[in-house]
């Protein structure tokens, strides 16, 4: 991979990681663009591991009330008095809340990695997840709002359960998160920061777990120059991404993901069917 191709790639990385329009369905079309062969393992390693600079990102930008959330929790694992507090119990309702991607992302890991790579299935998701996304988007606006203070662990267990939809891409974790949160009646601004605590363990050990078990993959491939380039890209533009979301949902719906996720969706299909562009 050449050091432009490296850095095109961690900024859209970067860019699309947080927001509801999928990470990994822009980086299969633009691999797949560069005449990349986005079924290559080494390929499927990269797209994993340049996440860690992104939720990085998320991490350095969240600190406060991480550190908040598991100094609460660890305190709660000796003194009982401070299992009182909402922090120790937010702590364990994050915990559960990242179990089923955990379990589903191993059991499937293979297919994840080969059968869900074409760009049919990226291009399907796009289009069909954007439904789901507008029926939530609209049932929000009628809803009383649920804050942070009210998250319980059936709340993170039903979004957790949600995230692992983004296993296929083109739904977008964050849009399968914020999705199923905003069905749980939780406001745009709470459900968007809850996306990206859930998202944080889940992304960190699959790319360590793509580090540890296809190095040798990304050696005799892609090459760890280029990915390592690409990380840092995706962490620096990551961080930026998620200042300007918070920002957006604050005054915004989805709208605007919604309807650029339906027209991507169309234009990939449109270039399959003319024979432009090949599937995988």
């Amino acid at each position: 991979m050449a050091w432009w191709q490296a850095i095109i790639l961690g900024i859209i990385e970067g860019v699309t990681e947080f927001l509801p329009v999928s990470s990994t369905g822009h980086l299969t079309i633009v691999e797949k663009l560069m005449g990349m062969r986005i079924d290559d393992p080494s390929l499927t390693a990269f797209t994993a591991v340049i996440q860690i600079g992104a939720i990085l990102a998320a991490i350095i930008y969240f600190w406060g009330d991480i550190w908040r959330v598991l100094s609460a929790w660890w305190r709660g694992l000796w003194w009982k008095r401070a299992r009182r507090q909402f922090d120790y119990v937010y702590g364990w309702a994050i915990i559960i809340g990242s179990v089923p991607i955990a379990v589903i992302g191993l059991l499937f890991k293979d297919q994840v990695e080969t059968v869900l790579r074409s760009l049919w299935f990226v291009a399907v998701a796009l289009i069909g997840w954007s439904l789901v996304m507008w029926w939530a988007d609209r049932r929000s606006e009628k809803a009383s709002h649920r804050s942070e203070q009210q998250t319980t662990w059936r709340d993170t267990l039903a979004i957790g359960v949600g995230q692992c939809l983004a296993l296929i891409p083109g739904i977008s974790r964050s849009g399968a998160t914020i999705s199923v949160g905003l069905l749980r009646g939780f406001d745009r601004v709470t459900v968007t920061k809850l996306s990206f605590f859930l998202g944080i363990p889940a992304l960190v050990a699959a790319g360590l777990l793509e580090m540890l078990t296809a190095s040798k993959h990304i050696a005799g491939g892609v090459g760890w120059t280029a990915t390592g380039l690409a990380t840092i890209v995706s962490f620096v533009v990551g961080y930026l991404a998620i200042s300007w979301l918070l920002k957006f949902v604050a005054r915004n719906d989805f709208s605007l993901f919604i309807w650029y996720r339906v027209g991507l969706g169309v234009l990939i299909i449109a270039l399959l069917m003319s024979g432009a562009i090949g599937a995988v």
